[in-house]
Formats: C-alpha cells, sequence, structure tokens
C-alpha cells in the first residue's frame, strides 16, 4: 500500500503540479487541497485519466473550522474547577451567541472556515484519495458543483447545503435534504445552537403543529472522558494484572 500510494502522489504532481495546492499522507491514508476554480479540471481528469481512474465519489461532506480542535473540555491546562468548565463554558454554539465567544465575525483558527471533503475511489486500482476543497468566502460559501463528473453526488451536495450551507454552484436542485420544512439555519455549523432556535408542538386549540422559541436550558452535561480499561487497551500489549505464566 505504502508504494502504491507514493506511486498516486508522484503522478497526482507530476499531472497536476501548482494545482494541487498541499497533499500529505496520514494513517496510509492520502489528502489533497484543491482551490474551487481548478476543482471541475482536476475532478474530471482524476475520473478519466488512466494514472488514476476514480471512477467513483463515494461521500462528499462539509466541514465547519470555526474554532477548531477547542471545547469546554480541554484538559491540557485544567484547572480544579471540574465539571463546573463543562456547563458554564466557552462554547459559543452551546450558548447560542452571533459567533464565537459573542462576536459577530467568526474567525477560525485555521485562517478558513468552511470546506467540502470528497472521497474518491478507484476500482481499477484499487486506491482511495480525499480532496479537500476551502471555500474563498466564509460570509457565503461556493464551491462548484461536480455533479455532472459523478452523477451520484446530488444527494450529498444536497446534504451539505442543508447542513453546513455550503453553495454548490450549478447543482439542478440544491434544496434541503434531512431538515424539515421551513428549518432556518444550518444545524452542523458551529454557531447553530446546539438547543435549536425553536421547538414543535401540537396545539390543540388550534388543532395543528406550531413553533415555538426553544425552552431548553443549553448546559453541557456530559464530559469527555478517556477511560483506562479493557475495552480499550491495545491487544498488543499486556494486560496489568494479566497471568503471563
Amino acid at each position: 500500500m505504502t508504494d502504491a500510494l507514493d506511486g498516486l502522489l508522484e503522478h497526482l504532481r507530476e499531472r497536476f503540479g501548482d494545482h494541487v495546492l498541499s497533499a500529505r499522507r496520514d494513517l496510509d491514508e492520502l489528502t489533497i487541497e484543491l482551490r474551487p476554480a481548478e476543482l471541475i479540471e482536476v475532478m474530471t481528469a482524476l475520473r478519466d485519466e488512466q494514472p488514476f481512474r476514480f471512477e467513483q465519489l463515494i461521500d462528499l461532506c462539509g466541514v465547519d473550522y470555526a474554532a477548531y480542535g477547542e471545547g469546554e473540555w480541554i484538559t491540557e491546562q485544567a484547572s480544579n474547577a471540574g465539571f463546573s468548565r463543562g456547563v458554564k463554558g466557552n462554547s459559543f454554539a452551546r450558548l447560542g451567541l452571533t459567533g464565537i465567544y459573542g462576536v459577530d465575525t467568526i474567525e477560525t483558527n485555521t485562517g478558513r472556515r468552511f470546506a467540502a471533503v470528497y472521497h474518491l475511489l478507484s476500482v481499477t486500482h484499487n486506491h482511495r484519495l480525499r480532496v479537500r476543497v476551502f471555500c474563498e468566502d466564509d460570509n457565503f460559501p461556493v464551491v462548484p458543483s461536480v455533479i455532472d463528473v459523478w452523477a451520484g453526488v446530488n444527494w450529498f451536495e444536497r446534504e451539505a447545503f442543508d447542513l453546513y450551507g455550503l453553495i454548490f454552484e450549478g447543482h439542478p436542485d440544491l434544496r434541503r435534504l434531512l431538515t424539515d420544512y421551513g428549518f432556518i439555519g444550518h444545524p452542523f455549523r458551529k454557531d447553530f445552537p446546539l438547543i435549536g432556535n425553536v421547538e414543535v408542538r401540537y396545539n390543540e386549540e388550534k388543532g395543528r403543529v406550531v413553533y415555538e422559541p426553544v425552552s431548553i436550558e443549553p448546559r453541557v452535561l456530559v464530559p469527555r472522558v478517556v477511560r483506562q480499561d479493557s475495552r480499550y487497551a491495545d491487544a498488543d500489549q499486556p494486560q496489568e494484572g494479566a497471568d503471563n505464566g
């Protein structure tokens, strides 16, 4: 697998040159980054040209890099405040603020907020490739639709639009896919409150379902726990107290 990935990476660099902004190998997986303007050209070549032959797009997902790597339960510099760190944490999403820690403009520690990530499979060569494209405008995230390259991406792009608000330019029917009719916002964005914006109930007087402001108190009750027991132990490592005789 290592030789195959090295060969694929070499072919990618020779064929696309500066079109590939970055290429990274991690855990025997290859990830490349492209610009939105060059996405269709490169994706078409990845599908059609013999050294690549990525016949299938097996997944597409959105990513919101706002507050990337941050959270209420980070413990590297934790005090003895314990559980209260989570209940009164600094998560803007859980507190329902307009942006990170209440500011109107959401900044990221990666420089760009939204990205579309594509997972490609070559049946011919038994290769897998991850392609990432960052949106250039955080306030109006747009990337080209690849539906003319892989028709099966239709629902994936609709899902990313629904959950993250990514606009796929050229998609013939970019409608919400998972949320309810009249839903406002994009629930997988980091600044969308975990308690939601509205709640639904049946009103007997009106004889119909009504939407009302959410009444749930935003709290974090489940800390991140790293368990040290046999369920998470490395099978290759001897267990403490085990009989080695």
